[in-house]
């Protein structure tokens, strides 16, 4: 049976090639962001950062409906937010790999209505 292919064996990745990573009981998207969360972390020990949420999401349109049909809200997952004490200001992270047209669409949105730059990483 040469030729054949044996799908049991291969790892499983996601449409972009990032494996799950769980630390801390939590399951991040790419390794990338699991290492951002244990350096957030390290800042947030030490008295630099403060109120470090994961994974908050932010509505850019509410939802609504139209001739009986509801339609959801659009939505932005940020992968962090937490207050920089330094600076004295709200920070939102997003950890990313590849800047899609949705997420490019959905940052200005987000910039447009919260006036808060999202910091890629």
């Amino acid at each position: 049976m040469s030729g054949y292919f044996n799908y049991r064996n291969q790892r499983s990745y996601s449409k972009y090639r990032n494996e799950k990573v769980y630390l801390d009981g939590i399951k991040f998207d790419s390794n990338r962001e699991c290492q951002r969360y244990i350096e957030l972390k390290t800042m947030l020990n030490a008295g630099l950062i403060k109120d470090l949420e994961l994974q908050k999401t932010f509505v850019l349109q509410e939802g609504y409906s139209i001739n009986g049909h509801k339609v959801r809200p659009i939505t932005y997952v940020a992968d962090f937010v937490y207050f920089d004490i330094e600076k004295n200001k709200t920070v939102v992270e997003d950890v990313k790999g590849m800047r899609t047209d949705v997420y490019k669409m959905k940052k200005k949105m987000f910039e447009y209505r919260y006036q808060i730059p999202i910091t890629e990483i």
